[in-house]
């Protein structure tokens, strides 16, 4: 009876098996059937601002919809599943082992009987190096929090920047499509003086190579679109065809020298990849400890009870224990303190790196600014330049090559405006990332593409 009551309460603790099917990956077919939950938003600003994608996406419900439903978020919050299960394993105290055995006489006999023997025994090493082996486990699973906490954060910066692509590639395909409408004037022009003869074919191919030319930077622009396109779908976990309504302007942050150098010197007690760094060496220096303390004699202590084929019974223990003589667990100690040592020397270098990485960012800000300053100058005067030369153009007053001249001249200054501006929120984006400073969002600001009109 007794056998029966323990062998019920060992089954009832046993899980089950139940099976996982695997899902099509479609993705979802539109944004409304998607939520953005502001409870699991890892920034202040995502967690404050109302979802509501019926009114298109801006670039704040871009990001909060990248958060809650990115493959590869998906991915890393699994792994940290993995951490917390493994962390709970680390934890278990080690199965004792029972051991059970039978002798029969072979000879009947008076006074013989079966004999019989029973024993229970524990491994005591194990439990010698739990707590250490439960604190890295632990650090471990703190380590991938802190690293999926990065990811959320990465994962916000590459939907601003996604959002800010996908803008300003349709700013230049307006652009490009508005030039060629507008250069579609001038090829009856150029095919009636062709066909009169007063014009050479070689006179001609700044006509026709211009409608060209614009053509093809359109083509190339629409590739450029194609993919970022593709890469914002793939990041909100949409499927490829669902129509994505961007609303408002990118982000950009511009961060004072003083928030700046704030940030520099809390960069080891804010960064979530820094911290992440700092758990899992602390999780290396709990393993270090275990190693150490698995080089002591390996211990194994049992009590058994036995009867022998005479029914005399007897009470007993066994001890066993490893003899180091030869391995006293150096290879794993050796091991352990290596890895502890490349830790340490990853860690400094990516402080390292990070430092000089921002100092960089925030210089090429500088720059970029004062190139955008006096490319937005230097667009409006080629586009009164442009405005003033059809009108004249279209009085008689100037030929048509002139007039494609100024044009094109226009054309690429409005274009290399809206890649400097890109170019800009691109490195704001990368060094608030950087930064990792969640009060940087405060002096955010958004900077619309800009370009002159034909």
């Amino acid at each position: 009876m007794a056998c029966t009551v323990v062998v019920a309460l060992i089954v009832s603790g046993c899980a089950s098996y139940a099976p996982l099917p695997l899902g099509r990956g479609e993705g979802a077919a539109s944004v409304t059937q998607l939520t953005a939950p502001t409870a699991g938003m890892p920034l202040p600003a995502l967690a404050t601002h109302r979802f509501d994608p019926a009114d298109g996406l801006d670039v704040t419900e871009t990001a909060m919809l990248a958060v809650a439903n990115s493959p590869a978020l998906k991915l890393k919050r699994d792994e940290l599943g993995i951490a917390r299960a493994q962390a709970f394993a680390a934890g278990l105290l080690p199965d004792p082992q029972l051991s059970l055995g039978a002798d029969f006489p072979q000879h009947s006999g008076s006074g013989l009987t079966t004999a019989y023997n029973l024993g229970l025994s524990e491994d005591i090493s194990a439990l010698l190096t739990r707590s250490s082996r439960r604190a890295a486990a632990r650090s471990q699973a703190q380590q991938v929090n802190l690293d999926l906490l990065w990811a959320e954060w990465q994962t916000v910066a590459q939907a601003r920047l996604l959002f800010g692509q996908v803008l300003n590639l349709r700013a230049q395909q307006a652009r490009l499509a508005s030039e060629q409408a507008a250069l579609e004037q001038v090829t009856p022009y150029v095919q009636a003086a062709l066909a009169a003869g007063n014009l050479t074919y070689d006179s001609a191919s700044a006509g026709l190579n211009a409608a060209a030319d614009v053509r093809r930077q359109q083509a190339d622009n629409a590739v450029a679109l194609h993919q970022a396109d593709s890469d914002l779908h793939v990041l909100l976990g949409l499927a490829p065809d669902a129509a994505l309504d961007l609303t408002g302007a990118p982000y950009q942050v511009e961060p004072t020298p003083a928030q700046l150098q704030q940030a520099l010197a809390d960069l080891p007690r804010r960064r979530p990849d820094l911290l992440a760094l700092q758990a899992g060496y602390q999780s290396q220096q709990e393993k270090l400890r275990a190693a150490v303390l698995a080089q002591f004699p390996a211990l194994n202590i049992g009590f058994n009870t036995a009867r022998d084929t005479s029914a005399v019974y007897t009470h007993g223990f066994t001890v066993g224990i490893t003899l180091p003589l030869f391995d006293r667990n150096r290879g794993n100690i050796a091991i352990e303190r290596a890895t502890r040592q490349q830790l340490k020397d990853d860690y400094e270098a990516r402080v390292l790196t990070t430092r000089s990485d921002m100092q960089r960012l925030a210089a090429d800000l500088t720059t970029l600014d004062r190139q955008r300053h006096a490319l937005i100058a230097h667009a409006q005067q080629l586009a009164d330049a442009r405005r003033a030369a059809e009108q004249s153009w279209r009085q008689g007053l100037l030929d048509w090559p002139t007039w494609l001249a100024i044009r094109s001249q226009s054309l690429a200054a409005d274009l290399e405006l809206l890649a400097v501006q890109q170019q800009q929120a691109t490195q704001s984006i990368a060094l608030e990332a950087l930064l990792g400073n969640t009060e940087l969002g405060d002096t955010a600001h958004s900077v619309p593409a800009q370009a002159s009109t034909p």
